[in-house]
């Protein structure tokens, strides 16, 4: 059954931020607020497989819609333009028959970069994150052709479902095996850093912070899952690179538990990383060009002021770093009319503690040292309640 012509807009438009992975009580507020300016009464719920929509007349229930939807992958720049869309049909800029095909056009076919681009978007990120981190240069060079071969991974799992629901596991065993094997030409690698650095972007430090955005939002159903899916994705990367790591002293002689070489980066090199990382994300994300310079802005700005705010300890800085990061989101906000996920997503990766959390379980399982990266929990622990602190302080929650 075909929904009704006056509904149709509000179903369309919650279909297409939901492939855009926006969080669901992002999703459902938005269409509250859609809803109301244009005179439409209902009550929306969005999970992570599944959206439910009841519109009523004059108190009456007049039409029910109920669509199972796979969860989506973020994708910044079809959320940026979905809600352009939305704002045009709000000001009466264009008719709804248009807008409506235009929010189809964008479920099929989703803002995308030149496969080449994102190839090389994906090992700039790896170089960058390494860079950052205090990595030496032979693995940050090594970290960038790892990540382009992930990268190469991530576009073929597209047309395999295979590899899609083995992505994650098989793109970490393939980098360690891969990053063991030159390890036996550069005995300076840092094997554990380079690793990280080649899947940074599955690492599901800002899903974790997502779900728990949501659970705090009492989006209980919605924030569960995607919690779970989060610890579930750590634990997927844990175990290729826990395979890859069995596998290797089988077919090749190679001593994990070398000494880590020694950083040879100068320290300001770390100011320049981070614009190229967060350039880096913005093409894996898919923004668009006009809102790239802000979301470069809040990205970079978010990295400088905790950086800068590191003598008042972990805790405090990531909390003023996020209450930061949502103000200058806001005022961009206020600027281009793009939603502030846009610009604040950036922003919260440079602060995420998914990064630390993988570091710990792999080196735990690659060196016995136990000085080796001791209190990552303890850092993990309070990188998350500095961000979560600081989304409530600064009023980002149940903000689109």
């Amino acid at each position: 059954m075909k929904p009704p012509k006056e509904f149709q807009f509000i179903i369309e438009l919650g279909k297409t931020l939901h492939i855009s992975g926006v969080p669901s009580y992002k999703i459902q507020d938005y269409l509250k607020e859609v809803a109301h300016k244009k005179n439409i009464e209902g009550t929306f719920m969005d999970l992570p497989t599944w959206i439910n929509y009841a519109f009523y007349k004059n108190g009456l229930e007049i039409y029910h819609y109920i669509e199972g939807i796979p969860p989506g992958e973020l994708n910044l720049g079809s959320l940026s333009k979905s809600v352009e869309i939305t704002n045009q049909v709000v000001d009466n800029k264009i008719e709804i028959k248009k807008a409506e095909q235009a929010l189809k056009d964008l479920q099929k076919k989703p803002p995308s970069v030149p496969l080449w681009l994102e190839i090389f978007a994906y090992g700039l990120s790896a170089f960058s994150f390494s860079v950052i981190v205090g990595s030496n240069w032979i693995s940050s060079i090594v970290s960038f052709f790892m990540g382009a071969i992930v990268g190469i991974l991530t576009i073929l799992a597209r047309k395999s479902k295979y590899l899609t629901s083995t992505l994650e596991s098989f793109s970490a065993f393939v980098a360690t095996v891969l990053v063991g094997l030159i390890l036996h030409f550069f005995d300076t690698l840092q094997i554990s850093i380079t690793i990280l650095g080649a899947i940074i972007v599955f690492i599901p430090g800002l899903a974790i912070t997502t779900a728990i955005e949501e659970l705090s939002s009492k989006s209980l159903v919605s924030g569960s899952a995607k919690l779970f899916d989060a610890i579930l994705i750590l634990f997927k990367l844990f175990f290729g690179v826990t395979l890859g790591l069995t596998l290797l002293p089988i077919i090749t002689d190679i001593n994990l538990s070398h000494p880590v070489g020694a950083s040879d980066i100068p320290w300001w090199m770390s100011y320049l990383a981070m614009p190229l990382f967060s350039y880096g994300l913005l093409v894996v994300f898919h923004v668009r060009k006009k809102d790239a310079w802000g979301a470069l802005l809040v990205g970079t700005g978010s990295f400088l002021i905790v950086y800068v705010l590191s003598f008042l300890g972990i805790l405090l800085s990531t909390f003023l770093g996020t209450i930061a990061v949502v103000v200058m989101s806001k005022l961009l906000n206020k600027y281009t009319r793009t939603p502030e996920t846009v610009f604040s997503t950036l922003g919260i990766i440079a602060l995420v503690p998914g990064s630390k959390a993988f570091l710990g379980l792999s080196s735990m399982f690659i060196y016995t040292d136990a000085q080796i990266h001791q209190n990552l929990g303890e850092q993990v622990l309070f990188i998350l309640m500095g961000i979560i602190g600081g989304l409530f302080f600064a009023g980002s929650f149940r903000q689109k």
